[in-house]
């Protein structure tokens, strides 16, 4: 908004506004209830912490973007569902220790775990939250664990440290709505389109391998023709294929596991959420703790 150009203008704010809303829909959002514009300046900072003074923006009247994130509902985590922490990073201290955020369950020092895919029965020896040694940590703690039975060298970032009663899925393919948002120039999404995707901490190149409904985004319904290939906007059901195991969940389940980007050469492309699980994933498998 500080652009000289247009300098806190009311008309280049409803234009910003009246260009993102159609956009927003497009992608699933319900405008009025999920979404909050307001104005900012990340140059210099203003309306973030404090709210902006009416010498500079006199037809505000709304709240700070920080009063803004103060009052979002954060999403609930189960502190009683199976255990689930993506793991990002990894290292060697007096034993092997990794980093993630609990997304569901709880934690105590001792407890068995698995680390998915590769089925490694592990121990708790430690648990410490920013520097402080805990004896147990639930959803949304930010977590390094101290773990016996698995070396750091076979663990990677995207793995996931998980209940043993009820582990992860661990998967080759998954069904998903995806949503496009921008091909790259002369690009065509069809069977056989492959990106790189991120879900949680995991990054892995993928290839859509079928395209098995297009949803029509006013009804929120598939269309009956059969598709080919779609264009930007398009909202669709499709199949997606990954080289390597990826630990992953249903959005419906857990929707920070389960929801992802697909992007081309850095770019974004699409964005989607997993619907669908092989009923034969890795998790199945019976493990004896």
């Amino acid at each position: 908004m500080d652009d000289p150009t247009v300098n806190w203008s009311k008309e280049r704010y409803d234009e910003i506004e009246s260009k993102m809303i159609p956009f927003l829909k497009s992608s699933g959002y319900n405008v009025k209830k999920d979404v909050h514009f307001l104005p900012i300046s990340g140059l210099v900072g203003l309306n973030m912490k404090t709210r902006v003074d009416k010498s500079v923006c006199s037809w505000w009247n709304g709240p700070s973007l920080f009063e803004a994130l103060d009052a979002i509902e954060v999403p609930t985590r189960d502190p009683k569902g199976p255990f689930r922490l993506p793991i990002i990073d990894k290292f060697k201290d007096m034993g092997t220790v990794v980093m993630g955020k609990v997304e569901s369950g709880s934690v105590r020092e001792g407890d068995n775990m698995l680390v998915m895919p590769n089925k490694a029965q592990v121990k708790v020896l430690a648990l410490y939250c920013d520097e402080n040694k805990v004896k147990r940590a639930g959803p949304g703690e930010n977590l390094r664990v101290r773990l016996s039975g698995i070396e750091e060298e076979d663990i990677l970032s995207g793995f996931v440290l998980s209940s043993v009663v009820k582990p992860i899925a661990a998967v080759y393919e998954f069904v998903a709505q995806l949503q496009i948002l921008e091909l790259l120039d002369n690009a065509i999404f069809t069977a056989g389109y492959k990106a790189v995707l991120h879900i949680h901490s995991v990054v892995e190149e993928c290839e859509i391998v079928e395209l098995l409904q297009q949803i029509d985004p006013k009804t929120k319904r598939p269309m009956r023709k059969k598709i080919l290939f779609v264009k930007n906007g398009a909202v669709i059901v499709c199949r997606i294929q990954v080289n390597n195991l990826i630990c992953i969940e249903k959005f419906s389940d857990f929707p920070q596991l389960g929801r992802f980007t697909l992007r081309t050469e850095g770019k974004t492309v699409a964005m989607g959420k997993v619907t669908e699980l092989p009923s034969t994933s890795a998790s199945s498998s019976t493990v004896v703790a």
